[in-house]
């Protein structure tokens, strides 16, 4: 017998529809206005095209040099990841499960900075990164997104850490495990879902990146999407060639929404490692 839908379930799942509307309504449009021709795109915005024009997209990929600003993308944002990520379990281990003199005072600090707007380190972090003549240089990038540790990383991926149980770590030290050996062979695999969630976030903050790229990078040649997407809008005063950027604009989403469905797959798989305590 099918259970009946109250009122409030019903008005709930009609404004959960309304907001994914909003949401799927401009990809929609700019995907088929993405396949019109200039004409037809001025001529009325909101028509369908009449015929597919998928060259814009071989076009978009020609003119606004998207291959290459992928492959600095993928230097950039690959290596930060991996570095940065393995930076942060790192630093979310030693904090939350090793015992020292200052730990707490050390993790309310972290904590503080939460209070402190990221603009404000801006003027900072470029004087620094001149002097370490680490501008215009997507090696630079990969330093200062690895090392600057993000405190909401460092929160999530600390408190999945202070759920795995402590006895583990006493057993593998009464067997003669070293540091290091606790951390690679019993935290890092009873952390994966853990991890890949953080990895989910780190990626997409990495990706969407533009402030840091746009600021340090004068080279067209090591721009990251995002610069160069902006770049190709900024032609649009002199070309108005907007179906082409159109689809350049999902060319540049595909590894975004390619990348999180990804890994939205393996934290569904992984989700239960190390709930279950013995």
């Amino acid at each position: 017998m099918r259970e009946k839908r109250s009122w409030p379930d019903i008005l709930w799942w009609i404004a959960l529809i309304a907001w994914s509307v909003t949401i799927l309504f401009p990809l929609i449009w700019v995907f088929y206005e993405s396949l019109k021709t200039n004409r037809e795109f001025f001529q009325n915005v909101w028509s369908l095209p009449d015929t597919l024009h998928w060259g814009n997209y071989a076009e978009a990929w020609t003119k606004y040099q998207i291959g290459a600003a992928m492959l600095n993308t993928l230097y950039y944002v690959g290596l930060s990841l991996i570095i940065g990520l393995f930076l942060t379990t790192l630093n979310a281990y030693t904090l939350t499960r090793l015992e020292f003199k200052g730990r707490k005072l050390l993790w309310g600090v972290i904590m503080l900075s939460l209070f402190l707007p990221g603009i404000n380190a801006l003027i900072p972090q470029y004087v620094l990164m001149r002097d370490l003549h680490l501008t215009n240089s997507l090696t630079g990038l990969v330093v200062l997104d690895s090392l600057g540790e993000s405190v909401f990383f460092l929160m999530l991926l600390g408190g999945f850490l202070r759920s795995l149980p402590k006895e583990l770590e006493e057993s593998a030290f009464m067997d003669g495990a070293t540091l290091f050996q606790v951390f690679f062979r019993i935290i890092l695999p009873l952390s994966t879902p853990g991890i890949v969630t953080v990895a989910i976030f780190k990626f997409m903050s990495l990706y969407n990146n533009f402030l840091a790229p746009f600021i340090y990078l004068s080279d067209p040649k090591k721009y990251t999407i995002g610069v160069n997407m902006y770049q190709a809008n900024q032609l649009m005063s002199y070309t108005a060639d907007w179906v082409t950027m159109f689809a350049g604009v999902l060319i540049a989403m595909i590894p975004s929404v390619a990348a999180f469905v990804f890994f939205q797959r393996w934290i569904m798989e992984g989700a239960t490692l190390g709930s279950v305590k013995g």
